[in-house]
């Protein structure tokens, strides 16, 4: 070996053990402003109150039937809801610990995923853009099965990709049957998941393999349908039954099997939610995921099926009107997605290394540009999640912070005093009410009618208070109105949640 040959392969080391180090300084980053989020403590929104509503009132036999206030979750991820509250009783801190214990999980899991199955530049570059992302730090902390989602994703990746074809012992079986069969129980696009990575591998198993490969895991895959057919019979049947709940995604669901419009539309909308990337960024995004397929489609053909399988199978899902292919509901495709994104960018930043790199000065030329484009790329793509994380280190993501507005009211109420909650605050107070010592007869649960406004006529002081409804501006009508038939005499504005005091005597 040459002088220079050793200087490459000694450049080529330190380089890629200083990726890894940036890939652990991400990973802890990233744990970091989850730690923050977590102990901030925001109040419980409007569909987080509401689940918990279900979750702290319910026994776990009662929580198999359809869950009230239009909520839907898997079992097992209600269960361990459950049992968290029992153990550390039903604050915010218990119920948000199951997600955020998952978020640091799949920091973990992505990390080996990426270190296993990414080159070493893109690996270190999905690794900032895991750590990062809105959606994936969000609902790190949010009470909805979100997080976990991802978590499960991550860990059915690491358990399933690396015996890919394999001829499995008995107890490989019985471990990959018990354990995707658990998984399917605590998050619903677990299926996804399982049925996407097996058929990946059964598709490009060789004709004189396949039949012995399915023999072999039949077991797995009996398991598998049984452990989901017990949970829809069970649950998902009388879910699929609130009409209110699916009718508020049918807008979501293609027309019909050809309707390109929609799954153009929806793949689209990915990049901009759950991956995160806003404005402008989400077609850099595009670009980079698409040239990201096509760099892994010469590299690694198998990783590429691997990762895109999910995809497909959801997106038939979607297409059959049974699994939304939007915003959270695929937050659990969002690390897939996120590895090929990073495979695209890094290719653009190494062309100036490319073993073509020759004499030629105007094809060098062309190459350290392309070079030049991709930091470009990943600085667009990267620095407005990093800028963001980072403020949140500072300043944690508040939603709609109801429980320093029901001090307030504790703070300043006199005897006598009226509440009315607007309806978009409804299980939010209920969630908070007796624990600020309020029971069902001291306040009025509004509706969406200005009708309610009228009924308040004639009290002296009434308490009106807005969450999870915007801002104040947002909410010029009944605020119009309020004005109209009575006088403002105080105000208290949170973030996302405010609270008028009126005198109604007009």
């Amino acid at each position: 070996m040459n002088t220079t040959e050793t200087t490459a392969q000694a450049r080529k080391y330190l380089l890629n053990h200083l990726l890894i180090y940036i890939s652990i300084l991400f990973c802890l980053f990233g744990a970091l402003i989850r730690l923050i989020q977590y102990l901030n403590n925001r109040s419980l929104w409007g569909d987080e109150a509401a689940l918990a509503l279900n979750i702290v009132n319910r026994s776990y036999g009662e929580l198999l039937a359809p869950l009230d206030y239009n909520q839907a979750a898997p079992t097992g991820f209600i269960w361990l809801e459950k049992l968290s509250s029992q153990l550390f009783g039903d604050s915010e801190y218990a119920l948000r610990l199951f997600p955020f214990v998952s978020s640091i999980v799949s920091i973990w899991a992505f990390y080996r995923l990426a270190n296993r199955y990414a080159s070493p530049m893109a690996g270190t570059i999905a690794m900032a853009f895991f750590a990062c992302l809105r959606y994936t730090v969000y609902y790190a902390t949010e009470l909805k099965q979100y997080s976990s989602d991802v978590m499960v994703t991550l860990l059915l990746c690491l358990l399933l990709i690396p015996i890919g074809q394999q001829v499995l012992r008995q107890r490989q079986i019985i471990k990959i049957s018990v354990l995707g069969a658990m998984a399917i129980w605590v998050s619903y696009p677990a299926v996804f998941v399982l049925a996407g990575i097996e058929l990946a591998y059964l598709l490009i198993s060789p004709v004189n393999r396949f039949k012995t490969i399915l023999v072999n895991r039949f077991g797995i895959y009996a398991t598998w349908l049984g452990s989901f057919g017990l949970l829809y019979g069970l649950t998902i049947s009388g879910t699929m039954g609130n009409d209110h709940l699916i009718s508020s995604w049918n807008d979501r669901f293609p027309d019909s099997l050809f309707d390109l419009v929609w799954l153009l539309d929806a793949f689209g909308r990915f990049f901009y939610r759950p991956l995160g990337f806003f404005g402008f960024t989400d077609g850099i995004a595009i670009f980079a995921f698409i040239l990201g397929c096509v760099v892994l489609y010469h590299r690694n053909r198998v990783i590429l099926l691997v990762l895109t399988a999910p995809f497909l199978i959801t997106l038939v899902a979607s297409y059959l009107h049974k699994y939304p292919f939007r915003e959270r509901l695929v937050l659990f495709l969002a690390p897939l997605a996120i590895l090929i994104i990073a495979e695209g960018v890094a290719f653009l930043i190494l062309q100036w290394r490319s073993k073509h790199y020759n004499h030629n000065y105007t094809h060098n030329f062309n190459k350290i540009i392309v070079s030049i484009v991709g930091v470009m790329v990943l600085w667009l793509l990267l620095y407005p999640p990093l800028f963001r994380a980072s403020n949140l280190i500072i300043q944690p993501e508040l939603v709609a912070e109801i429980k320093p507005v029901i001090e307030y009211i504790k703070s300043q109420e006199k005897l006598g005093d009226k509440i009315y909650i607007y309806y978009k605050g409804e299980n939010q107070f209920r969630y908070y009410a007796q624990k600020y010592g309020y029971s069902e007869g001291d306040y009025t649960l509004g509706k969406n009618d200005l009708k309610d406004i009228q009924q308040l006529l004639g009290q002296e002081r009434v308490w009106v208070l807005f969450s999870n409804a915007g801002k104040p501006d947002k909410n010029e009508a009944v605020l119009s109105e309020l004005d109209r038939i009575g006088d403002r005499i105080d105000s208290f504005i949170q973030p996302g949640a405010f609270v008028y005091l009126y005198s109604l005597l007009k």
